[in-house]
């Protein structure tokens, strides 16, 4: 005979595993976007996948799971980027003398945006480094409702900010894109009638 908390836990794995793994994907993409290092991003989602199963019991069985993890990933980045703010930049004397010491046609490109591999059938490479370009606030409410599908009224939820200033970033994020692939845009045939 089972206990109540072998039981307890037992429900909760299996929640877990069911509602909330099946994200780890869009968690690990959107984290790239927002650390720009698959280190960081991979810490990042392992981050919320403890906080999360550290704090399933909180969690809402059949609610949107994603949404969940997605503001626990987001709160989760604010630490990480207020704890690396405040301490002094670090440079890995290893790295650069190996930076240093490759070989001049080695191409190093490749390693500079991966992001490129991420969206490659989903965006060209213009419309990914436009995105990108975005301040983070901006770039973070187009990634979560034009790639990631969330509705306003989840994304104010994530982002812990009122609708109004949700609408009012995707414009200005679309503005600011329409602005930097306007050219491209131009030179695949687009006008803007």
């Amino acid at each position: 005979m089972t206990t109540e908390p072998e039981k307890d836990k037992a429900y909760y794995d299996e929640v877990f595993e069911r509602e909330l793994l099946p994200h780890a994907d869009a968690l690990s993409t959107f984290d790239y976007h927002l650390t720009y290092n698959e280190e960081d991003a991979n810490d990042l989602v392992q981050e919320t996948y403890l906080k999360a199963y550290r704090f399933i019991d909180k969690y809402d069985e059949g609610t949107n799971a994603k949404a969940w993890l997605f503001k626990i990933m987001k709160n989760a980045f604010i630490n990480q980027y207020r704890k690396k703010s405040k301490r002094p930049t670090q440079v890995d004397y290893e790295e650069v003398v190996g930076f240093h010491e490759e070989e001049e046609d080695t191409s190093f490109s490749s390693y500079l945006d991966l992001r490129q591999e991420i969206y490659q059938d989903m965006m060209g490479d213009e419309i990914t480094t436009a995105i990108n370009a975005l301040p983070v606030d901006f770039r973070t409410v187009i990634l979560l409702c034009d790639i990631e599908g969330f509705k306003y009224e989840e994304i104010a939820k994530i982002v812990d900010i009122p609708i109004g200033t949700v609408r009012s970033r995707l414009h200005r994020a679309r503005q600011m894109l329409k602005e930097k692939l306007r050219e491209y845009a131009s030179k695949k045939g687009y006008s803007e009638n």
